[in-house]
């Protein structure tokens, strides 16, 4: 198949695939006489494993990780249940820093009079850096 039946069927844009290609996702393509790029069916269950990854929030370099493992008979699943661990790990810390954000925020709508005033309490807040330390620089 060419490249855009392989977008198509993959969910990844041409570009994108191209793009995985050029960084080591995805194999350098078989080509035509003529240079178009070619896909095949195994080709394809990479894109989508590359896709369903990207989906999860897997890093580039996870998803390299991932795919190695994937491509890789002699592995143990320790090794993909370890690295899915920290991805879970870090996912929960950003869930709890975008908590601490909307709290913080919270805090702040909630003491702004929203009037026709010029003073603003969120205003003054955030000039003040009162957001909650683990989430600043977020």
């Amino acid at each position: 198949m060419n490249i855009g039946q392989a977008a198509k069927q993959s969910g990844i844009s041409a570009k994108m695939i191209r793009y995985y290609e050029e960084i080591g996702l995805l194999p350098a393509s078989k080509r035509t006489d003529a240079g178009y790029r070619m896909y095949s069916e195994e080709d394809l269950k990479t894109l989508k494993f590359i896709q369903h990854s990207r989906e999860l929030g897997f890093s580039t370099e996870q998803m390299k990780e991932l795919l190695d493992l994937r491509n890789n008979q002699d592995r143990q699943s320790a090794e993909v249940k370890q690295l899915t661990q920290k991805h879970i790990d870090a996912l929960n810390q950003k869930i709890a820093d975008l908590q601490a954000m909307v709290s913080a925020l919270q805090q702040s709508v909630d003491c702004c009079a929203g009037n026709q005033q010029a003073e603003c309490e969120i205003l003054n807040q955030i000039e003040l850096g009162t957001a909650p330390e683990h989430s600043k620089g977020n």
